[in-house]
Order: structure tokens, then sequence, then C-alpha cells
């Protein structure tokens, strides 16, 4: 049975959903009529209760994917179907220091509180003062957040930590920060990014091949749903369909030994060719800049 203070939902035969806290002697009204605080108090998830115009309303546990779709937004919120996948490829969980540059409204800040566990560490970083106080509230609202510690400042002045298991990384121009994030992260630790636009991933991929990253993968997620009717049986008439890309890597000591014994065939090594010709395009530009600034 839920007590005051839980966060509850409930659910009626046309779709309308209650995502509330139960508070005591705060009942909740609505046009389908009134249902008790103390009558939900007394219920058990899983059963029904009758409001005041006898409307049957389900009494429902609330779920991490509920916290992170049911927050109060003030901006792009990243979806838990790329929320999951996140966490599982950063390796998230009990007892690991994760970093997460910017907070925005919070939702990727609940899930890696979620999986941190009571022995882990997030460290949420955002520059922006009205979104970490967003952030902020939502973790209160989530009953989450006791293992988060929240930085109000630009991640241009670098990060506090330099031994961090993971770090994702949702700014605009992610490749402009890359010798920082390699300096919060461990040797070893993973990476991610998300980019809404192919472009962003192409300047962050060029800069990444001349930093120490490995294990490099570009990914995107869609969901479609099929309608649950057993004799019918269809996919969904919407889906969720492109919300980022992906980017994960991990902390890893360039090779040149490494490199000369990777077996290439002919795409690969045309790929290892442009790839060159690009570092040694970029090493010029360095170079002129250094001579034409007198260094």
């Amino acid at each position: 049975m839920p007590d005051y203070g839980d966060l509850i939902i409930l659910t009626n035969p046309k779709g309308k959903r209650y995502l509330r806290r139960l508070e005591e002697k705060q009942d909740i009204h609505g046009n389908d009529g009134i249902i008790l605080a103390s009558d939900i108090k007394d219920a058990e998830y899983g059963s029904e209760l009758i409001s005041s115009k006898n409307v049957p309303y389900r009494l429902k546990r609330v779920t991490l994917h509920d916290l992170l779709t049911g927050l109060k937004r003030q901006t792009q919120i990243i979806y838990p179907k790329d929320s999951a996948y996140l966490c599982m490829r950063l390796g998230v969980g009990n007892g690991k220091k994760v970093i997460e540059a910017g907070s925005g409204s919070g939702s990727l800040t609940l899930a890696l509180s979620w999986f941190a566990g009571e022995k882990g560490i997030v460290y949420t970083y955002e520059a922006r003062e009205e979104f970490y106080n967003v952030c902020k509230k939502n973790l209160a609202w989530a009953g989450l957040g006791h293992n988060v510690v929240q930085y109000n400042r630009d991640i241009a002045e670098g990060f506090e930590q330099t031994d961090a298991d993971a770090l994702f990384l949702d700014v605009r121009t992610p490749w402009e920060y890359l010798d920082k994030i390699l300096a919060a992260v461990k040797p070893g630790g993973s990476f991610a990014f998300l980019v809404p636009t192919v472009d962003q991933i192409n300047k962050l991929l060029t800069a990444m091949e001349q930093k120490d990253f490995d294990d490099i993968e570009v990914s995107e997620i869609l969901i479609r749903k099929w309608k649950p009717v057993a004799d019918r049986l269809r996919p969904d008439d919407r889906m969720i369909a492109h919300t980022g890309f992906l980017i994960f890597a991990r902390h890893q000591k360039r090779s040149e030994l490494w490199d000369s014994q990777k077996p290439l065939g002919t795409r690969e090594r045309k790929q290892e060719a442009a790839k060159k010709e690009r570092l040694e395009a970029s090493e010029s530009e360095v170079l002129s800049g250094d001579i034409l600034s007198g260094e």
C-alpha cells in the first residue's frame, strides 16, 4: 500500500492519468469527481478505487519511466529509450562516479541517480541558473538526488573531478571540450555524447581522431510500438523516432604499434588514408597558426 509522501499513479478507463504525491487530506479532484486521499492510502497497488461520480480508477506504482516522462521541463528532455542505453553503455552502477553536462531539466540526472545507487555519485554541471534550479526541484520531486552533486558553472572552466568512471556530454559544440573531458575521466573510462544533427557528428568524430578515444560508436534508437490486439496485431500509427544521435567512446591512449597491426581491407585502407590526410591538414593549420602568432 502507498504511504503519505509517496508518488502514485491513478488511471481511468478513458486514459486519464494522474501522477501525484499522496498527501494527507489532499484529495484528488477532477471531472470524474473526488477520490479521497485516505482511500488511496488504504488501497493496494493494482486495485481499483471508485470516485464520487462512480468512475473507477486503478492505482499503480510509479516506475523510473514514469518519473522521466512526468517531470516538469523547461528544456528538451532525454527520452527513456536513450537514457536506458546511455546508462548501460556508460556502466552506471552502485559505487560508480559519473559526470553529466549539462543538466537541463534533469531527466537523465534522475536516471543516473537511480542507477548509481547508494554508493555511487553523479556530478551534474549546468551553466544556466534557471535550468540548474529546475533540475534541483525535479530531483526533490522524484525523491532522488541523494547521490547527486550539482554545479552551476560553465564546463569551459573545466571539471573538478579527475577520476570519474564515465562522462556524458550534452552540449551544442562537444568537440570544443574534448581535452577537458579526457582530464576528468580516468583511463579506460567511458564517454557518451548526444547531438541532434549529422553535421555535429562529423565535427565531433573529426576532433576525436586527434585525441585519446577508442571503441567509437554512433547510434540512433527508435521505438515503434504495436497495437496489443491479439487477432489484429499491427504497428501503431505513431512512433518515437529520431530524438538524437548517441556517440560512445572509451578513454584509451593512442598507439602507433596498435594501429600498425590492425588488419585493413581496401575500404579500411582508403579510410585510413583519408584520416591521415585530415590529421596532417589539422597539424598544418596548428603550425601555421603558431607561426603567425609568433610562438
